[in-house]
């Protein structure tokens, strides 16, 4: 997972899921059409026009892939469509000093990576809306403007789900053959430890 993209900016602090994607469009049961409402009260007014001052409403916005946000972005409830509706939309990182917590692990799961970056950094990117930064997970590094690098922290289960392009069921099912061998030894009385060691 390694790419470039220019970065569109949404300083705002303390962006809870429900500006993210407001709780009525949560009835669908597919992510098909979430990127369309993404930031909606903030992106139309209220007879649905687009509103020109708003960030994703620019020229290029649909062209980045790596949103730039203030500080606990995607705090509030922890609805899954919020990361939908980024993806949908089409971000693939969304880079701040901090992220909610289970906005973090919903990201993770659904595809979308959370860059956490230091507050110098990030002060520098808030400023450059439109800037392209290039991100590699494989060296967990973004690489800035001017092509100083910054290393941001992730766990390597995420981190090799991402880079294999599965979700954590399809990791299961790719070790479905050893699970089905595992519980037929369970079945003829064969106990093992968690290593797959027999034990007495």
């Amino acid at each position: 997972m390694t790419f470039e993209s220019p970065i569109v900016v949404l300083a705002n602090d303390n962006v809870d899921t429900d500006q993210v994607i407001p709780a009525r469009f949560l009835k669908t049961l597919t992510q098909e059409g979430l990127g369309d409402q993404l930031f909606y009260d903030w992106r139309y007014d209220q007879a649905g026009r687009a509103r020109p001052d708003f960030v994703l409403n620019h020229p290029g916005a649909r062209d980045s892939h790596v949103l730039v946000v203030g500080s606990n972005f995607g705090c509030g409830s922890s609805r899954e469509h919020a990361v939908w509706a980024l993806k949908q939309f089409g971000f693939r990182a969304v880079v701040s000093r901090s992220f909610a917590d289970i906005f973090a692990q919903n990201a993770l799961k659904n595809g979308l990576l959370p860059i956490v970056v230091p507050p110098d950094v990030h002060a520098a990117l808030l400023s450059a809306p439109g800037a392209v930064v290039r991100v590699d997970l494989a060296s967990q590094t973004l690489t800035l403007p001017d092509q100083t690098t910054v290393r941001f922290p992730i766990d390597e289960f995420p981190k090799h789900c991402l880079l294999e392009g599965v979700d954590e069921l399809e990791y299961i099912l790719r070790h479905e053959a050893a699970i089905a061998a595992y519980e037929s030894r369970q079945a003829g009385g064969v106990r093992e430890d968690c290593a797959g060691v027999p034990v007495d």
